[in-house]
């Protein structure tokens, strides 16, 4: 029986997606260069620092990684603390899991105080037990410690809890870990919904399907 939850929070409980895939791009014409094509797709599946140093290498800017991140924070700040949205789906699925009595956690590539403004002020904040970042953690979602230290924090075994995840990479390192796992489609997220569809467990185009789906709680609330 599942007994605990970790969350990817963009592109699966906020509608943040679009701004990761332009954000890189969005810097480097600030900066007076052309981007290339599939930018977004590169930084896709790295955390923030590792962007930072790519874009400095390949685009051979002049500004130090330090100067790089501020102008990307800045970017972030501004739609996360004004603009972004909760996904449809989301307060209710979970108001139930929190009414089950089922731990939930966030792990999340984002920065902790971008999450926590946008969470809160969307109304969902109260609902996690606690938030994991890969900054803080010191590594990206290609190595399972983030979710690990969720699971640790929430003192359940792998086996007893469910990793939601709108990315393939970081949801083939969950499941590889022994992380039940349900694979959620983002508009702007995962290029290959098939293989994501594939790999996950349990496949949902919308958080709201889990109020009905029997697969779900047969599966893993059972």
């Amino acid at each position: 029986m599942i007994k605990g939850i970790i969350f990817d929070i963009d592109g699966v409980i906020l509608d943040s997606m679009g701004i990761w895939n332009d954000l890189g791009a969005r810097y480097i014409v600030d900066q007076g260069k052309e981007p290339e094509d599939n930018l977004g797709d590169i930084l896709f599946s790295m955390s923030m620092e590792e962007g930072e140093e790519y874009l400095k290498s390949t685009y051979k800017l002049d500004e130090s990684v330090e100067d790089i991140l501020e102008g990307l924070r800045y970017m972030l700040q501004r739609f996360y603390y004004m603009e972004v949205s909760a996904k449809s789906g989301a307060e209710d699925i979970l108001k139930i899991f929190k009414k089950s009595g089922i731990k939930i956690t966030a792990a999340t590539s984002s920065p902790r105080m971008h999450i926590v403004k946008a969470l809160k002020r969307n109304g969902l904040f109260e609902y996690f037990d606690e938030i994991f970042t890969t900054s803080e953690i010191g590594v990206s979602k290609h190595n399972p410690d983030i979710y690990n230290k969720a699971a640790e924090f929430m003192g359940l075994d792998s086996q007893e809890v469910v990793v939601f995840e709108d990315s393939l990479y970081a949801l083939i390192t969950a499941k590889k870990a022994g992380y039940k796992t349900v694979g959620v489609y983002d508009k702007d997220g995962e290029i290959n919904q098939e293989e994501l569809k594939e790999k996950a467990d349990l496949y949902i185009r919308e958080l709201n399907e889990l109020v009905s789906n029997r697969d779900f709680y047969n599966e893993f609330l059972n």
